[in-house]
């Protein structure tokens, strides 16, 4: 609860979908009810101890997040299960890999996240969706709800991920991550300005 708070979870939380109020947060992280309920804005990740300013590869973010992975856990909300890194897809003599699935048992889905150290590309929304087929067609069982991919990455365009999602029906979403906690004032100052824009509508 303590790192929730100073993350400015409720501040993420409204300004990325939560119009009419704020999730209650719990011990065990954010409620979960449906798949938009996972994606925050940004996620933050400075517990992994990676400074803002150094140069990674992806799969040393990937090993830090397997390193800390209760922290990671509480990041995402309640309800996941780790299933497995580097998850294969074998597929026509050849071989695909996804680089965390987890399963959430309250939404009764796989969940897919695929990390990037940079910008999100629209290649990787189309990756992403890739793997969702298969997971659908050939992982899911007949009571799992359909599996949850997430894009993380450093920047996106929203302009260039908006076309790159167009018409794609799987639950897919592309996520900011950062490496350090997000800036109060400017938080609180965007949150503001949903909130006027909200009143403004209802005195409509």
């Amino acid at each position: 609860m303590k790192r929730q708070m100073n993350s400015l979870l409720f501040h993420r939380l409204a300004l990325s979908k939560d119009k009419a109020g704020v999730l209650e947060i719990a011990e065990k992280g954010a409620e979960i009810q449906k798949p938009e309920d996972i994606i925050k804005e940004p996620f933050v990740f400075d517990f992994l101890g990676i400074p803002q300013k150094d140069y990674y590869l992806e799969g040393e973010l990937e090993e830090k997040i397997i390193q800390n992975l209760e922290s990671f856990l509480l990041e995402l909300g309640k309800g996941f299960a780790y299933v497995k890194r580097q998850y294969r897809i074998p597929l026509s003599n050849r071989q695909f890999s996804v680089d965390l699935v987890f399963y959430n048992i309250i939404l009764k889905c796989y969940v897919l996240i695929d990390l990037k150290r940079g910008e999100i590309e629209h290649g990787d929304i189309g990756q992403m969706n890739f793997y969702l087929n298969y997971f659908r067609k050939e992982v899911n069982i007949e009571t799992d709800n359909e599996p949850v991919g997430i894009v993380l990455g450093a920047y996106k365009d929203k302009i260039m991920i908006e076309y790159a999602m167009d018409n794609i029906n799987n639950q897919l979403f592309a996520g900011k991550y950062q490496l350090f906690l997000p800036d109060k004032a400017l938080l609180e100052k965007e949150l503001k300005k949903i909130i006027e824009l909200e009143n403004q509508s209802n005195e409509i």
